[in-house]
């Protein structure tokens, strides 16, 4: 998609095969390295405030918060997946692929890595 001349931004979500480390940190951008879907942007804006009341971490397991961190790396632990579903499933069609991995990753009891903007 183009937005005003520029590639629009998009948040990338991942399933993580094993689980985080302790101290292990993220901070390199490697969305294939997980087979990250793309989110536009203006979708994660329009449920920010509800995902920002979510349990996650920024970077490392050393690290928790709230919410995704916009423009790094977030580690969204499996016991967050069942209200990050009931934030996405009321939304629309464009959300489906997002809900899709975020289930599979709960069924899994697997982390999801977020890569923001």
């Amino acid at each position: 998609m183009i937005y005003y001349g520029e590639i629009m931004p998009n948040h990338e979500f991942g399933i993580m095969p094993t689980s985080p480390k302790a101290y292990e940190f993220f901070e390199t951008y490697e969305p294939e390295k997980y087979n990250c879907i793309s989110i536009n942007d203006d979708y994660i804006e329009l449920i920010m405030a509800a995902i920002n009341k979510i349990d996650c971490y920024w970077h490392t397991l050393q690290r928790p918060g709230k919410g995704l961190a916009y423009y790094g790396v977030t580690l969204i632990p499996p016991q967050s997946m069942a209200d990050f579903v009931d934030i996405l499933e009321c939304k629309k069609q464009e959300y489906y692929p997002l809900i899709s991995l975020v289930k599979k990753a709960q069924e899994g009891g697997n982390f999801i890595i977020h890569f923001g903007i």
